[in-house]
């Protein structure tokens, strides 16, 4: 594959290239998005996105300050994102599964003075306005009128309260876009870590246009004609690029769907609008796979190409879905702090189980512990260059260079790559587990558990047996209908046995109704891990 060539003049701004870049070339009449019962085209999102941006200016929103969005997928967020990032202001889009507490640390933290939320997420956050001490503005979509210019108690300070509708319909429509450069701050997204606070990741004004012209436009082909769906939400990284900057990048059109992505309701929204590419995560599609004759009673031939990432996506479940669905999923990985994809599949040329190759415009390298090149086919940590990696961590200024090392990130997996260029996944540096003195990958154990015809999940963590030493143990979520047993145990035991070496089979099987995962579900390893240090746990 061709590597394409990322040219960014070095005033830019982001909002004028993927928003009012649509207009200048006549699809400002255009359908860009559709939400539930309506659809908005370009010129009503760009209208929508410049008041909101005149509204954050009268708010006293200035360049390089931070506004934060807890906003359900939705035109208010695409508007806000675009309309913030327009005056010079930097959006962080914020998950909105978290808890209270998690907001009290990424409000202060950013230090935003404006917080833009949908009403539904509003109540838990006003419980804990108190310990808000820099927020100021909180722009409601959904307020009741009698609410609106209201001041509420926030530390010392006081918190006004605005109705968004009201509050844009009193904006000017026009704005012109603030002259930020190529290497500005645009937006800070949080990363999801697995474990202690998490980080905000600085993302610069090119680096939507690099994952754009490098992935989106080379690896998925997308053009003017598609029409997008994500199931994984626009406060991801994965999600804002799948569902608003690629669709909005090329002209193409976004399905935006505010509601939790059940597997059934998946398939009733692409029979609704007919998108020609979705996005999900291995569970997501496993969950699908498991809907009763979803192949008989929705209509998916709309979508030429389905993308994962997330995890690696399990062989078998990539086998099963292009059987049913005739459709190909292309597996890949991608990262917060390096925006999008990074390395996948491509449409003609998959290999089931693997990650895929380079995607064009990014380098990467598998080393030891020491910083040494590994051999093809070692398994080593994988570091990663390109030009979409966030600039550093906000406030953290060790765990930075930790992480970065000048053009290159250490992306924390353990990977090898095959003598065909190949990229497999070996699981987290802190997963992988060392059995009779051999590498044993979670996921590889994982994958093949998920083969067996009673099993809908797996998750696999190291235990200590006996001796103190570790062996794999494994969860495991059961599909409808099979039921736990000892002899269920002994055969997946030897499942396992039959299709790798002896030492990675699971020593212990417990039966769960469910395994910890976050909101992009990626699985907890480290809270089964939490549930004991000594085995069996059962």
């Amino acid at each position: 594959m061709e590597i394409p060539t990322v040219s960014v003049p070095d005033q830019f701004n982001a909002a004028s290239a993927f928003l009012d870049a649509n207009l200048a070339q006549g699809r400002g009449g255009k359908v860009a998005i559709y939400y539930e019962d309506q659809t908005f085209t370009y010129a009503q999102v760009a209208e929508m996105a410049n008041r909101v941006g005149n509204g954050l200016l009268e708010l006293g929103v200035e360049m390089e300050q931070r506004v934060a969005l807890l906003l359900l997928d939705s035109p208010q967020f695409a508007a806000s994102f675009f309309g913030a990032i327009k005056i010079g202001a930097v959006p962080i889009p914020m998950n909105t599964m978290l808890r209270p507490e998690d907001y009290v640390y990424m409000l202060n933290d950013s230090r935003a003075k404006v917080l833009l939320i949908h009403a539904a997420l509003w109540p838990p956050l006003r419980q804990v306005l108190p310990q808000l001490r820099f927020l100021r503005h909180v722009v409601v979509v959904g307020l009741e009128a009698e609410a609106a210019g209201t001041t509420l108690l926030a530390g010392r300070q006081r918190v006004t309260l605005h109705d968004f509708e009201s509050w844009i319909a009193h904006a000017s429509p026009s704005l012109s876009p603030a002259p930020t450069s190529k290497d500005d701050s645009a937006f800070w997204l949080y990363s999801s870590g697995s474990t202690g606070f998490p980080k905000g990741c600085v993302h610069l004004q090119h680096d939507m246009t690099f994952c754009l012209e490098c992935y989106a436009r080379p690896v998925l082909g997308i053009t003017k004609d598609d029409i997008t769906f994500s199931a994984a939400k626009l406060f991801f990284a994965y999600g804002l690029g799948n569902a608003l900057y690629f669709p909005f990048g090329v002209g193409a059109s976004t399905v935006l769907y505010p509601g939790r992505p059940l597997a059934e309701d998946m398939f009733k929204v692409v029979e609704r609008y007919r998108p020609t590419i979705f996005y999900g995560v291995p569970t997501l599609y496993a969950n699908m796979l498991s809907v009763p004759e979803a192949e008989k009673r929705f209509d998916f031939s709309s979508v030429r190409v389905c993308v994962s990432a997330g995890e690696s996506l399990p062989a078998d479940i990539l086998r099963r879905w292009e059987e049913k669905f005739k459709v190909p999923i292309l597996d890949g990985i991608g990262s917060t702090e390096i925006l999008h994809i990074f390395i996948s599949n491509r449409l003609g040329d998959i290999k089931p189980g693997s990650s895929g190759k380079l995607v064009p415009g990014y380098e990467a390298k598998i080393v030891d512990e020491d910083g040494q090149p590994v051999s093809p086919g070692e398994i080593g940590n994988l570091l990663i260059r390109g030009d979409s990696i966030a600039a550093y961590y906000w406030n953290k200024h060790e765990k930075t260079k930790d992480t970065i090392t000048g053009h290159w990130i250490h992306t924390g997996d353990k990977y090898y790559v095959d003598n065909e260029g190949y990229y497999w996944y070996c699981g987290r540096a802190d997963d992988m587990l060392k059995v009779s003195g051999q590498w044993v990958s979670p996921v590889e154990v994982e994958n093949v558990l998920i083969e067996h015809p009673a099993v809908l999940e797996a998750a696999v963590v190291g235990a200590y047996d006996s001796d103190r030493l570790v062996k794999p143990k494994a969860f495991v979520v059961l599909k409808p209908g099979q039921e736990a047993s000892e002899s269920l145990v002994s055969e997946l035991q030897n499942f396992v046995k039959g299709r790798l070496a002896p030492f990675k089979y699971p020593r212990w099987v417990v039966f769960v109704s469910e395994l910890p995962k976050t909101a992009t579900g990626k699985i907890q390893r480290f809270k089964l891990r939490e549930t004991g240090e000594t085995a069996p746990l059962s």
